[in-house]
């Protein structure tokens, strides 16, 4: 069978390298205006600025913008269903909207719906590659994994490990969810684009057996990925020391059972000290910062310069239901604020890179998403410069492509989107596209 060849017009843009956090004219920034993408197959081939032959089906969205697809590093599949929920912090969150919506997912068949449901608006959203917690029921992993093959999409996730400070309904034990994990990773893990993540939802809600069974397992196979949460917020940094107090930090507790290696993706990360950004270093753990869900809780401000100087890979994440929206530009903006609030200034490229390219390369996955190189997975999204009045304004009088860009991260959302695809068939088309 040939594979079919398509070429897409438009405004390219992605990145060679990491560029400084606070550099507007990068040379890092790979900037193609009025370019045919062309994709053969699911992968890309190429670009070029004339249009190609014949033989190639040309897509043409002169004038809009072609971006990879975004890669949320952290995001809850089924907490949609209290998003934007009011008047809580972190373990006040869990209790009230949290642990109830997540018992739902029990029962399969409302673990397929909201799997699905969940992906979809992803999509919609422009982001094609995640970095998800389902729940601690293997039915709601299968289901989220199963929903992520139908769509082609680069999928990391695992079951949810909670064996205690947690509902009956939301715990599992040692060997039970051992057990779990191992069908898990024997039944998806490697499969098309899937991989599995030993998934902690963060050190409290384990037992020390619990931790150490995750940290094995990690070990056991090439591949495997692991999740959690770590240093969000001070009640749960002091409850951390009381729980496991020979540790010489939260992040400690997790190097101590060797769940920090380069494949660790540790969401938030706001209280940490020099030596715990030394350790994520040496260990090539990345952040996912997720500021949305930082401001909403109330739980701090994540220092982007500190571990970026440190070395620490950051990426960006939506943090859903925390966070407030599964848009990366609502995103990238918070992060923005948060860090003037910091004092740091991050240029639009710096925001950009950490929801493309710097994500897809903390997570090993260069090779394959973030990009529009040649060879790389044709994970792409086609988007309006603006759809506002005042957005399209702004975009008018913009004296540069930085401004441009900055205007659309700060001023857009998923309203500005077009269309999506996933290895190359799109999978996500507004409803007013030509």
């Amino acid at each position: 069978m040939i594979a079919p060849r398509i070429a897409l017009r438009g405004d390219l843009l992605d990145f060679v390298a990491a560029p400084a956090r606070a550099d507007r004219d990068s040379p890092a920034v790979r900037w193609r205006p009025d370019h045919w993408l062309l994709v053969e197959g699911t992968r890309i081939v190429g670009a070029q600025a004339v249009a190609p032959d014949v033989t190639w089906r040309r897509v043409d969205h002169a004038g809009k913008l072609i971006l990879p697809g975004f890669v949320d590093t952290h995001v809850h599949s089924p907490q949609l269903d209290v998003i934007g929920s009011w008047g809580a912090q972190l373990l006040d969150w869990l209790r009230d909207y949290t642990f109830p919506a997540e018992a739902r997912l029990a029962d399969p068949p409302v673990a397929r719906q909201v799997s699905q449901f969940f992906l979809d608006a992803l999509l919609a959203h422009g982001t094609t590659s995640a970095v998800v917690f389902p729940t601690v029921h293997k039915a709601s992993a299968d289901a989220l994994f199963a929903a992520a093959q139908q769509r082609g999409m680069r999928l990391v996730t695992g079951k949810v490990l909670m064996d205690r400070h947690a509902p009956p309904g939301l715990s599992d034990d040692v060997e039970g969810a051992e057990a779990d994990c191992l069908e898990l990773i024997e039944r998806w893990h490697g499969q098309g684009r899937l991989a599995y993540a030993l998934t902690p939802r963060f050190a409290p809600t384990s037992s020390e057996a619990q931790l150490a069974m995750a940290g094995r397992l990690l070990a056991s196979r090439d591949g495997l990925y692991m999740q959690t949460h770590v240093a969000e917020n001070r009640d749960e940094v002091r409850w951390v020391a009381e729980l496991f107090p020979k540790a010489r930090s939260y992040l400690d507790v997790y190097e101590r059972f060797g769940l920090l290696n380069a494949r660790a993706v540790l969401a938030h990360g706001i209280w940490l000290d020099d030596a715990d950004r030394a350790l994520l270093r040496e260990r090539g753990a990345q952040i996912a910062h997720s500021p949305s869900s930082n401001l909403f809780l109330g739980s701090g401000l994540f220092g982007w310069a500190a571990a970026e100087d440190a070395g620490v890979h950051i990426s960006l994440a939506s943090d859903v239901g925390g966070g407030t929206s599964l848009s990366m530009q609502r995103t990238m903006a918070d992060a923005y604020k948060v860090q003037a609030m910091a004092g740091t200034r991050l240029s639009a490229w710096a925001l950009l890179h950490a929801a493309t390219r710097g994500a897809a390369t903390a997570l090993g996955l260069g090779h394959e998403i973030g990009s529009l190189e040649g060879g790389a997975s044709a994970d792409l999204c086609i988007w309006d410069w603006a759809t506002s009045p005042v957005a399209k304004r702004r975009q008018q009088v913009a004296r540069d492509l930085h401004e441009k860009i900055f205007a659309w991260i700060t001023l857009g959302d998923e309203r500005d989107l077009i269309e999506s695809w996933v290895a190359g068939e799109r999978r996500y088309r507004r409803a007013d596209a030509r």
